[in-house]
């Protein structure tokens, strides 16, 4: 056989199709900023590109960040640094920097660590293809774009009244672009699970109109605005087609949803809708602000038993001088008859809440207040964060700032009384027969497999750890199993399948 011609060489390289673009993607934060790593890998997939686990093989990184609290945008600083060696010691070409941490330092990412070469913001996820070197692909049709944009049809009052006062401004912050995010991704956007085949978030609105003097996600996300309520529920019903058995609504406050709609209580009719989808085991939504839980809402999750019986309300404190402070309102007293409410309307539901310790202006008197409340409320679930002075935030110009030492005693304080609380009522799971979500082996051990009931909520509560089988050889993760609690510790719980 005669050897091909230059020309027939030449032809032939011409064909072969060139590899796919590998982008790896490390996403941080919380499960918000999850959707939108979701949409930007969908997206990316959706016009061609390969995506990869492993750093050292990419050729495109992107780190999606958060910067919620210091201890956020440090984790997001050494993530940064960290992707930037591969440029050096793998096949990386480009790091892309997107999330909060854009929003608020855009100019800085881009001047202090050079090795970046692009950011996308919060409000300009579909831009991570031009970033990433990749073509837009051609809507199939002019109303299935995967780039189509659904906000509310009108703002709520409570945003337009925040806006004239000042709530979102970002004048002072350097680099920052003036208009606001506005982008929301909708049912027709590509979108590729980070959670396993099980289980998924759905985004339901986006940015928050709340005044709270500690913190800076309106100037950093936006305005509130809701998805259409039509766009969920299709989400929601390719999702459980797709195999997801447990779906959890996210935004900043799911409480509002529908309101920029003229929607009454919009989230318990969403509920609703979404309850009775054929396949869905377990439905929940984080996360609830507390003048918004309606009795609406509570009937329809006490209807439904596919709705987890579990409800997560961030408090934030329980003294009215700090929660004036805040600018969140309300007392231990207004709060406690809240969560009486609940239960009588929900018997069983699980609790979950978070607190700030060391807000300024906070006395030790303030903290006994909040230090009583956690005791009489006996909350399934609760988190703690130090209080962080976060530039930009209202509260950054508050005097009378409590001590670092303090603040950290304080928190220690309080979770080591939770703990004592967590380890009794833990104490009674134990004989109780209950459905779990089994999620995989331990990290811990492979001698146990580890899961949640529905009264936990996707990575921030404790684990169902499972140690005997019963009459099964092995388990398979995403599955759900009846068991049965032998054991219970201060957090977490023991099981055997039945």
């Amino acid at each position: 056989m005669n050897p091909p011609s230059a020309s027939e060489s030449t032809a032939a390289v011409l064909e072969t199709p060139a590899r796919p673009k590998r982008i790896g993607f490390v996403s941080l934060g919380c499960p918000k900023n999850l959707v939108d790593s979701e949409v930007m890998m969908g997206l990316l997939a959706h016009a061609g590109a390969e995506l990869t686990t492993s750093p050292e093989s990419a050729d495109v990184l992107v780190v999606n960040t958060c910067s919620f609290i210091d201890s956020a945008k440090q984790e997001s600083v050494d993530t940064i640094l960290e992707m930037a060696r591969h440029k050096v010691t793998g096949h990386a070409q480009k790091l892309i920097v997107a999330g909060c941490l854009v929003e608020r330092y855009r100019d800085e990412i881009r001047k202090n660590i050079p090795e970046v070469d692009a950011v996308v913001g919060t409000g300009e996820l579909e831009s991570i293809l031009a970033a990433a070197g990749l073509d837009t692909p051609a809507p199939a049709t002019e109303t299935a774009s995967p780039f189509n944009i659904l906000s509310g049809v009108a703002a709520r009052a409570e945003g337009d009244l925040r806006e004239s006062q000042g709530r979102f401004s970002r004048t002072e912050w350097d680099g920052a672009v003036p208009a606001l995010p506005q982008y929301l991704y909708d049912h027709t956007t590509p979108r590729l699970l980070a959670t396993g085949k099980s289980s998924a978030y759905i985004k339901i609105a986006e940015g928050c109109d709340h005044p709270c003097s500690f913190c800076v996600i309106p100037n950093l996300r936006g305005k509130f605005r809701s998805r259409r309520f039509e766009s969920v529920v299709s989400e929601a019903e390719a999702l459980v087609a797709r195999g997801v058995r447990e779906i959890t609504l996210v935004g900043q406050d799911t409480t509002c949803y529908g309101e920029d709609f003229g929607l009454k209580d919009g989230l318990a009719q969403l509920l609703d809708r979404l309850a009775r989808i054929e396949g869905l085991v377990w439905l929940r939504f984080l996360y609830a602000y507390p003048n918004k839980i309606t009795g609406r809402l509570l009937e329809v999750i006490a209807t439904h038993a596919n709705i987890c019986k579990y409800l997560d309300v961030p408090l934030q404190h329980a003294s009215p001088n700090v929660l004036k402070r805040m600018k969140r309102g309300a007392s231990a007293d207004i709060f406690l008859k809240t969560i009486e409410k609940v239960r009588a309307a929900v018997p069983g539901i699980a609790l979950r809440t978070s607190f700030i310790a060391g807000f300024p202006g906070e006395t030790e008197a303030d903290f006994n207040i909040l230090a009583d409340f956690v005791r009489e409320a006996k909350f399934d679930w609760l988190g703690v964060f130090g209080y962080s002075d976060e530039d930009g935030s209202q509260a950054f110009s508050l005097d009378e700032k409590v001590p670092q030492r303090t603040i950290e005693a304080r928190k220690r304080k309080l979770m080591k009384l939770q703990q004592g609380l967590s380890k009794n009522a833990k104490s009674a799971w134990v004989g109780r027969t209950l459905n779990v979500l089994v999620e995989g082996e331990s990290e811990e051990t492979p001698l146990l497999w580890e899961g949640r009931t529905e009264f936990h909520a996707p990575e921030i509560d404790g684990k169902v750890y499972i140690n005997d089988f019963g009459p099964h050889e092995a388990l398979e993760a995403g599955r759900f199993y009846s068991c049965e609690i032998t054991e219970a510790h201060d957090y977490d719980v023991v099981a055997r399948i039945l």
